[in-house]
């Protein structure tokens, strides 16, 4: 009983519950809305440092204003908790069309960012209240 009540002394127990009332699937949902609205803008507004990448790996011009569009709708997708389910969704099959693209031509290196992000999809998947959705 004695160490219960210095770790409540302490603040512990306090930091504990706070911790609890964090809301991550919101916050892994923003965070990810806002590395894909950044992709998007890149692919869509500032093309020229991908336009190479794309070439390389056999997409046609113009492609990456269909990869912008897809990041742009799975950021805006993200963002809401009444469609972050179906931003999660889109958002993976993005990556996960960028990880094994990547993987196919031998980039392995460039290959770990998808992935991650393919986990990190997973986890706010996880962690999304689905009773927000209906």
């Amino acid at each position: 009983m004695r160490f219960y009540k210095a770790r409540q002394f302490m603040g512990f127990e306090r930091e504990r519950l706070a911790m609890r009332r964090i809301d991550w699937a919101k916050w892994l949902g923003w965070g990810l809305a806002a590395f894909f609205l950044f992709g998007a803008a890149s692919n869509i507004l500032f093309p020229e440092p991908f336009l190479e990448g794309y070439a390389r790996w056999g997409y046609p011009a113009g492609f990456n204003y269909v990869t912008g569009a897809l990041e742009l709708l799975a950021a805006l997708l993200l963002a809401r908790r009444r469609t972050r389910l179906f931003g999660v969704a889109l958002a993976a099959m993005v990556m996960a069309a960028a990880a094994l693209t990547l993987l196919r031509h031998g980039e392995l290196q460039h290959a770990v960012a998808p992935i991650t992000l393919l986990l990190l999809l997973a986890v706010t998947w996880l962690l999304t209240d689905r009773r927000a959705t209906e």
